[in-house]
């Protein structure tokens, strides 16, 4: 297996997971949308080429001659809450994939879900995925979700080769965007005032990015993997942050009830005057809940790293600094 073909190879997740597949010697062909302004770095085993997602015709024939898939490109925005963009692009996108992987015979799909498709736990007892999320609050997840079992029913169906990998929160450098990274930015620039209640399950993006590249040879078709690591409720993790960068962090909990009646004033304010909020109802509902999970399955059978998150901020941290989102 030489030749690569990866969707959202541009951003957070994808540009730390070119690191490896180069490293290791594949030929990586990346497909990014007409006109997007890129900073692949320069490589002699690295094709960039334009394409749309959702133009099948154009996917099959760019994943033409092609050992394996590697889908991470989807909308992964949490405003507006419910919206058909997410239903387009996570699933019929995502079809449109599992399509030509048919056609051409692709070796290996890795098709990128997220750990929000299920069902979360207890630091005691994290979840595993054993359990399917309830969803209803994002279309973002449920989309996801959606996508997800498009893949697995064409395993069972069509004999598909794919196997579903379901990251928790990434933390790492490249984060351009930035993505999950706005957290510790919000934090270090003392944008945020308080802190709610509840948690999640923290991962490196290299460790994540390892994985998926493993992934190509290792693991179970037809099978999901949660790639994550350490549990952290969010006062937890603002501790980290502070060893790793000095920062004063805050030092009052918000009470769930006034965080959620925030995300429905804000987000009704959003709507009406058709702005962008940064928290929305469904946001700070999933904000104030634990979402932790296990990777127990990922590190045996994908061989997932578990890297002490705490490198992942530093790293996180020192990126920001060097690329000038924080002095």
């Amino acid at each position: 297996m030489k030749k690569i073909f990866v969707t959202g190879g541009d951003g957070f997740l994808g540009s730390n997971l070119l690191d490896i597949l180069l490293e290791r010697g594949y030929e990586v062909t990346v497909m990014v949308q007409p006109g997007r302004s890129t900073s692949l770095p320069g490589h002699p085993n690295l094709h960039q080429i334009e394409g749309d997602l959702l133009d099948q015709s154009a996917v099959v024939a760019l994943t033409a001659g092609m050992d394996a898939v590697i889908h991470i490109a989807a909308i992964t925005d949490v405003w507006p809450p419910k919206h058909p963009k997410y239903w387009t692009v996570n699933v019929r996108g995502t079809q449109h994939i599992i399509d030509a992987c048919i056609e051409h015979k692709i070796k290996r799909l890795v098709h990128c879900s997220s750990a929000s498709v299920f069902q979360y736990g207890s630091k005691d007892a994290p979840g595993t995925e054993e359990k399917p999320g309830q969803g209803g609050l994002l279309d973002y997840i449920d989309s996801k979700k959606k996508g997800q079992e498009v893949v697995l029913q064409a395993v069972q169906e069509k004999g598909l080769e794919a196997i579903v990998v379901n990251p928790t929160f990434m933390i790492g450098p490249k984060d351009s965007k930035p993505s999950s990274g706005a957290f510790m930015i919000n934090v270090v620039q003392g944008k945020m005032p308080a802190y709610t209640n509840g948690g999640k399950n923290w991962v490196y993006v290299k460790d994540v990015a390892t994985a998926i590249a493993n992934a190509l040879s290792m693991g179970k078709i037809g099978e999901a993997y949660i790639l994550g690591h350490e549990n952290l409720s969010y006062l937890e993790a603002l501790r980290v942050i502070q060893d790793v960068s000095g920062c004063s962090i805050p030092s009052v909990r918000l009470p769930d009830s006034i965080f959620r009646a925030a995300g429905w004033i804000v987000g009704a304010a959003g709507k009406l005057l058709g702005f962008s909020p940064k928290i929305s109802h469904p946001v700070t509902v999933i904000g104030s809940q634990g979402h932790y999970f296990s990777a127990e399955k990922a590190v045996r059978d994908l061989q997932l790293p578990q890297t002490p998150i705490r490198q992942a901020f530093q790293e996180s941290y020192d990126w920001f600094i060097q690329n000038q989102y924080l002095p």
